[in-house]
């Protein structure tokens, strides 16, 4: 083997090794957008779905087929450590007609003596029925700032997909559980 061809050999497996390492890279980053659009889109690991206004009507439409039956939602809510809030659901469980459109009030009070803004995460068990959990309108999808002492009534408006009654997996689920914890948005940490 000639010096020329081992140097090639070299140079070729330095940039295939160079070009691995910045792949992986590059799928580092996007892993995390990547997994939070699957969740979106397969409601894995109990992420609820957001759904517009248009989708609400074309699932009230349906809620003769689902006869009329309904299901328990029981709400959660709570804060991370470094979040001064009291936050929790204005009402623990509320019976709600598959299909038909409902509302949820979340109160949250900033008891620092200082502006906080937040930002809410979600999830449904069973994980099941996050892909029939819609969300229509909520807190959660922006930032929420509250000023010292201020306390705020936070809706979500959602309603539970018809399809839900077809999936042999939600057979037996009586009880979905929305539950929520507000963080520290990235910007107001100190």
């Amino acid at each position: 083997m000639t010096t020329a061809t081992l140097e090639t050999r070299k140079t070729r497996t330095a940039l295939l090794a160079f070009g691995g390492a910045l792949a992986m890279l590059g799928l580092g980053y996007a892993a995390v957008p990547l997994y939070e659009l699957f969740c979106q889109v397969t409601g894995f690991g109990g992420t609820t779905q957001r759904a517009s206004e248009s989708e609400a009507a074309t699932a009230e439409r349906l809620v003769a087929a689902a006869g009329g039956r309904t299901i328990s939602i029981r709400f959660d809510g709570s804060t991370a450590r470094d979040v001064p809030w009291s936050f929790r659901p204005e009402q623990s469980t509320d019976t709600v007609t598959i299909g038909q459109r409902d509302m949820a009030i979340y109160l949250a009070t900033n008891n620092s003596e200082q502006p906080i803004t937040g930002t809410a995460t979600f999830n449904v068990e069973p994980e099941q029925a996050g892909a029939y959990f819609n969300k229509i309108q909520c807190f959660c999808f922006t930032e929420q700032t509250l000023q010292p002492g201020e306390q705020v009534r936070m809706p979500v408006l959602y309603f539970v997909d018809p399809k839900a009654l077809d999936d042999p997996n939600m057979d037996g689920v009586e009880q979905i559980t929305l539950s929520y914890t507000f963080h520290r948005a990235i910007e107001s940490a100190d």
